[in-house]
């Protein structure tokens, strides 16, 4: 007979997002207390400075002094942040082939699904996608013409 816990870990998802997937990781980068400032900012915290922050491996634990002079802490999703979007627009970059593309855009979509995306975010993220796209059909056209070329040059020589 099945425990509760491993019932519970036989249905988990393993590996669906950017960070369980070991695309990005997040706990291994340098926040600065600037950045951190205005993505509390942005979420609606009244923040006069920045305590402490610890990166966690799925969100950061951020701790501040809000403008009354009473300390506040909060856990907050990378996904908040613009170092989350250059990230995933580099892993968009790298993508060398199809493949390798069709499997990091089928990653984010889950993340669009399952996870909190500011809309600008998002939208950047999608024309990254796209972008990436265009250029890999355009190597894909190139090589092929250049394949055909090279093969009727071998015919008439």
């Amino acid at each position: 007979m099945w425990s509760k816990k491993n019932r519970k870990n036989l249905r988990r998802c393993r590996g669906k997002n950017l960070i369980t997937s070991n695309k990005i990781e997040p706990e291994f980068w340098s926040v600065s207390s600037k950045e951190v400032k205005v993505v509390l900012k942005a979420a609606g915290c009244s923040v006069k400075a920045i305590k402490k922050i610890r990166l966690l491996k799925y969100q950061a634990c951020i701790s501040y002094w809000n403008h009354k002079g009473g300390v506040c802490s909060g856990f907050f999703s990378y996904r908040l942040f613009p170092t989350w979007q250059k990230e995933v627009e580099r892993l968009i970059e790298d993508c060398s082939d199809f493949k390798d593309l069709q499997l990091l855009n089928h990653l984010i979509k889950r993340e669009f699904i399952y996870f909190y995306y500011q809309t600008e975010m998002e939208d950047a993220i999608h024309d990254a996608l796209q972008n990436r796209l265009c250029v890999l059909k355009a190597m894909a056209r190139q090589a092929v013409s250049d394949d055909l070329g090279m093969a009727i040059e071998w015919e008439y020589f």
